[in-house]
């Protein structure tokens, strides 16, 4: 008698990556930090850049508007290499050339070939986001990489899975990516609540059932503790930033998916669209659906509330992975393939396109407010007219004259170039500046950089206009600056009606 052993049907075959395609993407990625690096060694401090300096000098476990690891980082960096526009931005510049090969690794897990792993590394780097955001330092430049980190974990975690040698070390390690993600923005929690019921719709719902996956959601809550133990002391200010940011951006639902295609770039715009559509709809596929379904969930929630275009960056290269490798099975399974030569000229011409928008280029009109390019010199020129203006009071007067600017920019420009002109203290209302401290109670009067004279009467019995910013300062052009005296009430009362989280107090 003779039998036929075979394995069982439901073991499924192991799949072979491609190798990986190291040479050329870390080519790319060089690329992108040497241009990110001489770019951003010719702007001066973004106003962001200033309040996270600002920040990083009342360190706390949190802020009204943002999360510690940023101003940390910023602190860090200004110690290393003080008053260095380039030194405090060569974290995000690594972080975002590191962007590179993470999306080449993205489409690797997913079947791609060195070819298809060169395109979606090629789109990440020709980003306009993510070139325009890399020469800066900020949490939009922090936030969406983590992304791209925590849907690799999550991809490989689903592919070793499909060929039975799950490894569900990656689901902790995804906590731990959210756990520090956290700490830049709570924005990762809205991915984390959008994945949950995409798992539920279209799985694999074994994952919610991994002992790891929450042993690592234990790790993110243990960690966020601080963070909200400050915000639950303070009110809760957070809160309040989605309105503030919905009435600041003022665009619908059609202007916001069209900024969003925009900053994705040309070949990111179709490639990204092509990608989502081989998610949702390729049966080959169909594991990864939940992340296609997360992506749409997502962008329904920014497009109804208002939010920043940006805010769906991070999902960005798990599409143009898709993509890639759907350019791919479209060049396999033809003999003759037909078109896939201009694949290269296309990159070339974005690629050409988005490097003109790192130096002033009519090209970035139609790009949204946020990635215009910043110069920088309008802030010590501020600080000298403010110094000016406060130097031009009697001696024994500016003793007891407290600085206050009405916008958190300025007083962050003033906090970081005013020693120079002999401004040491400055205070603000505006955003998570009004929590760094109030004017002291011996204060007789305010100098106070921009607002209206109408605004101040509320608080001032006595308000005029003792100076002007200089012409060609943007966005603080001809800004008023104000001697505010005989306080109405103590500042214990009128600093909460002063403090807002709107940009302008």
């Amino acid at each position: 008698m003779t039998s036929t052993i075979s394995a069982p049907a439901e073991m499924p075959a192991r799949a072979r990556l491609a190798p990986p395609a190291t040479v050329p993407v870390l080519l790319i990625a060089g690329a992108m930090g040497l241009l990110l690096a001489a770019a951003s060694s010719r702007y001066g401090y973004f106003g962001d850049e200033l309040y996270f300096l600002a920040a990083g000098d009342h360190l706390a476990w949190g802020y009204a508007d943002q999360q510690p690891l940023v101003p940390l980082l910023a602190r860090m960096m200004e110690f290393l290499f003080p008053g260095s526009p380039l030194g405090l931005r060569l974290p995000a510049i690594l972080v975002t050339a590191a962007g590179v090969p993470l999306t080449a690794l993205l489409a690797r897990e997913l079947g791609a070939d060195r070819r298809a792993q060169v395109l979606a590394a090629g789109a990440f780097a020709i980003c306009p986001q993510f070139l325009l955001n890399g020469r800066l330092l900020g949490t939009m430049t922090f936030d969406p990489i983590l992304w791209v980190l925590l849907t690799w974990l999550l991809v490989r975690w689903v592919r070793l899975r499909q060929d039975g040698r799950g490894d569900d070390r990656l689901l902790l390690w995804a906590g731990v990516t959210t756990a520090v993600a956290i700490q830049v923005k709570f924005l990762v929690v809205g991915f984390w609540a959008a994945a949950g019921i995409a798992l539920l719709l279209t799985g694999p719902r074994d994952v919610l059932r991994r002992p790891k996956l929450w042993a690592g959601a234990a790790i993110v809550v243990l960690t966020t503790i601080p963070t909200l133990i400050w915000q639950a002391t303070h009110g809760w200010p957070q809160l309040g930033m989605a309105g503030v940011i919905n009435a600041e951006s003022q665009a619908d639902g059609a202007v916001l998916l069209k900024r969003a295609l925009i900053i994705a770039g040309t070949v990111g715009a179709v490639l990204l669209c092509y990608g989502l559509l081989k998610l949702l709809r390729s049966a080959e596929l169909r594991p990864y659906r939940f992340l296609g379904v997360t992506f749409l969930l997502l962008a329904a929630i920014f497009v109804s509330t208002g939010a920043r275009e940006y805010y769906l960056a991070g999902m960005y290269p798990l599409l143009w992975a898709v993509g890639a490798v759907g350019l791919q099975r479209r060049r396999e399974v033809r003999t003759r393939p037909r078109g896939t030569w201009l694949a290269w000229p296309v990159y070339a011409l974005s690629a050409v396109i988005c490097v003109s928008t790192l130096t002033p280029n009519p090209l970035v009109s139609a790009l949204p407010g946020d990635l215009v390019n910043h110069s920088g010199e309008q802030w010590p020129v501020l600080a000298r007219d403010t110094a000016a203006a406060l130097h031009s009071l009697p001696a024994e007067e500016q003793q007891h004259t407290a600085v206050i600017a009405a916008s958190y920019w300025s007083a962050a420009a003033l906090h970081h170039f005013g020693p120079r002109y002999g401004i040491h203290t400055v205070y603000s209302g505006s955003r998570g500046y009004g929590y760094f401290g109030r004017p002291p109670e011996a204060t007789r009067a305010v100098l106070y950089v921009g607002s209206t004279r109408r605004s101040l009467q509320r608080h001032f019995d006595s308000v005029r206009r003792i100076a002007t910013v200089s012409p060609g300062t943007e966005p603080h052009n001809g800004r008023p600056i104000w001697l505010a005296e005989e306080r109405k009430a103590p500042w214990s009362q009128l600093w909460p009606e002063v403090r807002g989280m709107a940009m302008w107090q």
